[in-house]
């Protein structure tokens, strides 16, 4: 009888573990499933949203499953903000002038004429002069989550006909940004809107003579460089302004380690972006062979930047934040101006 005792404790203690596990490994929990959609194309988003994207479903353990769109896939670039509010998508990779946010915030994304020199500058703008504060407090103020921001490329055009004077931008259709294309227009420029993945062919057919939308990488990697033929080496800024955001109930709904997920895939791709842009911009300016390059005299090109000065201050006057957002913008680049090379390097 001890031995038979002893055989039943033992067998007890074996099973006792197992049996108070069971009911924890019974049932796996559904994923949480988001759409996410980014306003690059294909060839693009594989670089800029993509990485951040394959990060999260990776590292989130099966809890969270995010779907990636590119351009135009589920609604257009234009309506992504009102499809993001309301709950059709429930992340966003954009800037804020393409996206149409019905924020004071719309003119300043993308490129805002002038307001960076490098890629750099707007993670600093955001982190260290107080821009994250505003994103952050005006998109909750819309039901939008901000997430994060950072730069990108900076806008030069790539067109079909030469440019090597001010005067040559008198009459030519580009495919660009609502904010660029309003500054553009006073040198005559035409700007076209039409969906992203339609401005190749709209070369093709003349229905455009090239972009004032990107630098040199993304002329190569979207196909660009293969319609059209001469790269100006001038630019209207120095850095695309573009963020991630999520609908404001679904991040509400994430469970804090899940969010910390989010937001390290977003600063890893951040990190990415920097060095694929900048490595592309010096490698293809150097060794591409798609595009000729052209400059417009430093000199003579100084007209641009001091026409900005007038329409930073035109947008000052438009609102409190307007205001509040260019005062930054100039704060910033007193200081780079006295700091010298590299910061103010073109």
């Amino acid at each position: 009888m001890t031995l038979t005792r002893r055989k039943m404790l033992k067998g007890a203690a074996l099973a006792g573990p197992a049996a108070l596990a069971a009911p924890s490994i019974a049932h796996a929990q559904e994923p949480i499933r988001w759409r996410f959609q980014t306003y690059a194309g294909a060839a693009l988003g594989e670089q800029v949203t993509k990485p951040i994207i394959d990060y999260i479903n990776a590292n989130a353990n099966g809890e969270l499953e995010v779907e990636l769109f590119y351009a135009d896939q589920i609604v257009p670039t234009g309506e992504l903000f009102q499809a993001l509010q309301r709950g059709t998508i429930d992340g966003v990779h954009s800037d804020d002038d393409s996206m149409a946010s019905p924020t004071p915030l719309r003119v300043f994304g993308g490129y805002f004429p002038f307001a960076t020199k490098h890629i750099l500058d707007v993670p600093v703008l955001f982190n260290q002069y107080g821009l994250a504060d505003i994103w952050r407090d005006e998109y909750a103020k819309v039901g939008v989550q901000w997430l994060s921001a950072a730069g990108q490329d900076p806008c030069n055009f790539n067109t079909k006909k030469e440019i090597t004077s001010v005067s040559d931008l008198d009459g030519l259709k580009l495919y660009t940004f609502p904010t660029a294309g309003r500054f553009l227009a006073q040198f005559g420029v035409v700007p076209v809107n039409i969906p992203y993945e339609d401005a190749e062919v709209a070369v093709q057919t003349g229905e455009l003579d090239g972009m004032a939308w990107s630098g040199i990488t993304e002329d190569y990697t979207v196909g660009w460089a293969d319609v059209t033929d001469y790269f100006l080496t001038n630019n209207i800024s120095g850095a695309w302004i573009g963020s991630f955001f999520v609908n404001q109930e679904r991040w509400a709904e994430l469970p804090e380690h899940l969010k910390s997920v989010v937001m390290a895939g977003i600063e890893a791709g951040h990190t990415y972006r920097n060095q694929w842009y900048w490595g592309g911009e010096a490698r293809l300016r150097a060794t591409g062979d798609k595009l000729e390059l052209r400059s417009v005299p430093a000199d003579e090109w100084m007209q641009v930047e001091e026409a900005a000065k007038t329409f930073w201050d035109e947008i000052a006057q438009e609102g409190e934040v307007h205001q509040k957002i260019v005062s930054i913008f100039r704060e910033y680049n007193s200081v780079i101006n006295q700091a010298g090379a590299p910061y103010t390097n073109g």
